[in-house]
């Protein structure tokens, strides 16, 4: 699999003037190396109104197209599937994995998702290294990452096995935690097994244990079950650009004072505390789910950005934040936390950060390849207007000759 990107790098002098041709984002185009052999159809569980639409795809994958499909053992246990007679011929060409246990990142062409968004995260998921593209069917509720309905599916997945389809390069985020031990048995949430066993993803170093994980979304830090403040420290590369403090305390803007705390974009930070009820770091792609909840603005995946958005931040002035792609991100319990905090990876693997811990965030070298229905453009406002209703109202009446005369 190969993705053409239709650099412009021309660069052309004239009358003292630099003109740079930037990229045109509908210039990003799928194309094969050589015809795919595999393909890795992931459907929403326990939903019933999915399995005519998953038998018809798998058989059309197979039959028509003589492909290799991968699918998750526990779709294949459900009940449906298990006692329908007619799929049964289908159904023992399947080739089938286990999530955490099974790699099957060198095996897979590319990728079908059927159901909501939650699918297409939890695509993301499975694949800490490069991603094969993602085709996502609009089968679940909102689908703000689905462009594809399923009606026409034949037509559409012939023209991605052709090559035929433009494609969105969906920066993640690569995510480090790292915990300490303490004398008091720790509980490590998420797959790590009491007799020491650590799942892909884990490392263990002298007194530490540190996990990795590629994120779409979002990295949520939040207060948990405590009713106190979350209190975090963000840490950036760079200089300190200000200190948001709680309890009647003011925001101290440091160089240049005219920023303030209403700068929208900062190349460079050294810490920040957020006394609030958490702060989300989001991929452009995440900035139109739970950041766009708590306030912040929404931003095209092609722009190159991370977002750090406060959740209901015990300050008056504090404004969400864009910083460039690529900074090194490191978020702690700051030293007057009365409480821990909890952590969450596009809304998975929940777990608990104390004092000691801490979560390093920046931009991963692995995006995940959406293929677009139209291009990237048209697919994002389109899903603006369907999903969110951006900037939907009524529209004002013209006036009426008689009304211009007044």
């Amino acid at each position: 699999m190969k993705i053409i990107k239709n650099v412009m790098n021309d660069v052309s002098f004239n009358k003292n003037t630099w003109k740079w041709h930037i990229q045109d984002p509908a210039s990003q185009r799928l194309t094969w190396n050589k015809s795919p052999k595999s393909v890795l159809v992931i459907k929403k569980i326990r939903d019933a109104s999915l399995l005519q639409p998953f038998k018809a795809l798998c058989a059309y994958l197979m039959e028509e197209n003589n492909m290799i499909v991968y699918v998750e053992k526990k779709v294949l246990e459900d009940p449906a599937i298990v006692n329908d007679e007619n799929f049964g011929t289908v159904k023992k060409k399947f080739c089938t994995f286990r999530e955490d246990y099974d790699d099957i990142s060198n095996q897979i062409d590319f990728i079908i998702c059927l159901g909501g968004d939650g699918t297409l995260l939890y695509a993301s998921s499975l694949f800490q290294g490069s991603v094969p593209p993602v085709m996502a069917f609009h089968l679940g509720s909102l689908g703000f990452l689905t462009p594809f309905n399923f009606e026409n599916f034949q037509s559409q997945v012939t023209q991605v096995i052709e090559g035929n389809a433009a494609i969105v390069l969906r920066s993640r985020l690569k995510v480090k935690v790292v915990k300490e031990f303490r004398e008091k048995k720790t509980t490590l949430q998420n797959g790590i097994e009491e007799n020491g066993v650590l799942p892909a993803g884990l490392e263990k170093e002298s007194n530490r244990l540190m996990m990795h994980y590629q994120v779409l979304n979002e990295v949520v830090i939040d207060r948990g079950p405590s009713s106190y403040l979350s209190n975090v420290d963000v840490y950036l590369d760079g200089h300190l650009i200000t200190t948001v403090q709680g309890d009647g305390e003011s925001c101290r803007p440091r160089e240049p004072p005219h920023h303030g705390c209403r700068a929208v974009l900062i190349a460079d930070l050294r810490h920040v505390s957020f006394p609030a009820s958490g702060v989300i770091v989001s991929t452009p792609t995440g900035s139109t789910a739970y950041a766009a909840a708590a306030g912040a603005s929404m931003i095209h995946p092609n722009v190159p950005a991370i977002m750090i958005t406060p959740i209901c931040p015990h300050s008056l002035s504090f404004r969400p934040i864009v910083v460039p792609a690529g900074v090194e991100l490191k978020i702690t319990l700051s030293p007057e936390a009365r409480n821990t905090a909890w952590v969450s990876f596009d809304g998975r693997r929940r777990q608990e950060i104390c004092h000691g811990d801490s979560i390093s965030i920046t931009t991963s070298c692995y995006p995940l390849p959406s293929i677009c229905f139209r291009d990237p453009v048209s697919d994002w406002f389109e899903s603006l207007a369907e999903c969110l209703h951006w900037n939907v109202r009524k529209k004002q009446n013209h006036f009426t000759e008689e009304e211009e005369e007044f």
